[in-house]
């Protein structure tokens, strides 16, 4: 039986069924309804060469554009940041392959240093005592940030902010439906920030905890001092979804007075890869540490009185008795937490505030020029950080048709989140001023 893309023979596939004791393929998937089964060839194309695939694929993939084509102006959740070279290069070591969670720490000392590192650096950057690793990503990292709210607060019902990420929402939708948790949104004002007065309205016995951005989903900074005293007060858990870059700049959510932290740890180091792998973080206060999900590398000293680092703590039932298992965290993000900390380690206290500075400074150079040209109105009269939001007559699918033509990511519509006419720019580091004054020219010609 000859197959034109396995290299085994008849003879291997003879081998094959008489170890298993099997007449033949067929008698193999006797099991199988006839009427389910494949009755005719797969209708693929002819076997081709290495050569030949390899042309074929790479003008498949040339079809893409990615940001090393185009200038990036696109936010939303995915960031065009800076990457130093070094993070490449260290994560590509040997020592820090991982297929999975480093259960054996005899032979994961350097995968488990890395991830020490990443959570004593990630609490030095929010201000929370306690990190774990890894999450799968921003948006999950928030729903179970909901559920250990939840059953540490023995309550089943969820506030979140209309701030929040609109595809965090949707996670947080979908896992909290199979608990029976409920969700209740608290609406912005007309200035995009949290709404005190109808928090409090929502507020009750039974709500484990609220759920912000910081900054929000619209790239508003808001001051939260007022909530978390009216969520601490109702003895529920203030929840903060954060961009990590912009802890270069702002008060950290420790300072603020977060029980929960969690985001996208893409901003740190991680390439856009058209979506993933990223990473989740959850920074919580110490009281919880024992309701939290995923797993906490501890230092200690070995036998020989040097530093040895270990797998403390494992909420999965697989570590755990089933019933106290706190996490359902199966695949590991490892490596990208690695990375993560060779970025923070690279960058340093100064570099970070040094990013979050220019990503502030020119988001408002480029708002600024944008009103000038009378197309563009903001939207918000709130303070900013990297993201902002204008209000245009241009329609957007065409504005961002043409401006891709020019080889430029335009700004995102927001049609779809109640926000007709408005647009969701994004401006990091990593744009120039002539990368700006060049976006503005062409959507002033538009």
């Amino acid at each position: 039986m000859k197959h034109p893309y396995l290299p085994g023979t008849d003879k291997d596939l003879e081998i094959m069924l008489d170890r298993i004791g099997v007449s033949s393929v067929d008698a193999l998937f006797k099991a199988v309804p006839a009427n389910v089964k494949l009755q005719e060839d797969l209708k693929l194309d002819p076997a081709m060469t290495e050569i030949d695939v390899r042309r074929k694929v790479g003008a498949m993939a040339n079809k893409n554009k990615s940001i090393d084509d185009l200038t990036c102006f696109l936010g939303a959740g995915s960031y065009d940041h800076y990457i130093p070279s070094t993070v490449k290069h260290i994560i590509s070591r040997s020592e820090f392959y991982t297929a999975y969670t480093p259960y054996q720490p005899e032979i994961a000392q350097g995968t488990l240093q890395g991830v020490w590192e990443y959570q004593s650096m990630m609490c030095m950057l929010t201000g929370m005592d306690v990190s774990n690793v890894s999450m799968y990503d921003g948006p999950t990292a928030a729903a179970e940030a909901a559920m250990l709210a939840t059953g540490s607060q023995r309550r089943n019902k969820i506030l979140v902010s209309e701030g929040v990420n609109p595809e965090t929402r949707q996670v947080l939708e979908s896992y909290l439906r199979s608990r029976d948790v409920e969700i209740a949104y608290v609406p912005l004002t007309e200035d995009g920030q949290t709404d005190t007065a109808k928090l409090a309205d929502l507020l009750d016995k039974e709500i484990a905890g609220l759920v912000v951005g910081y900054p929000n989903f619209y790239g508003i900074v808001e001051d939260f001092s007022e909530i978390v005293e009216k969520v601490h007060a109702n003895k529920s858990l203030f929840i903060m979804q954060i961009d990590p870059l912009a802890m270069g700049l702002l008060k950290t959510p420790g300072e603020i007075g977060a029980d929960i932290v969690v985001g996208e740890g893409q901003s740190l180091g991680q390439n856009l890869n058209y979506g993933g792998p990223v990473l989740g973080f959850m920074n919580i206060t110490e009281k919880l540490v024992r309701k939290a999900p995923g797993r906490i590398i501890g230092r200690s000293i070995d036998v020989d009185g040097n530093p040895a680092y270990v797998l403390t703590l494992q909420a999965r039932e697989q570590h755990i008795r089933r019933e106290k298992a706190t996490s359902n965290i199966c695949s590991d993000q490892t490596l990208n937490s690695i990375a993560a900390a060779v970025y923070l380690a690279s960058m340093g206290p100064e570099g970070m505030k040094e990013a979050a500075i220019q990503s502030a400074q020119k988001a408002h150079y480029l708002a600024k020029k944008l009103e000038a040209t009378g197309k563009f109105k903001m939207k918000f009269n709130a303070p900013y950080f990297k993201e902002f939001v204008m209000e245009t007559d241009l329609d957007a699918g065409k504005m961002n048709e043409e401006l891709l033509k020019q080889g430029m990511l335009g700004p995102l519509s927001l049609d779809s989140c109640g926000l007709p006419g408005a647009v969701l720019f994004c401006v990091t580091e990593n744009r120039s001023k002539e990368e700006m004054d060049k976006l503005v020219a062409a959507l002033e010609v538009i």
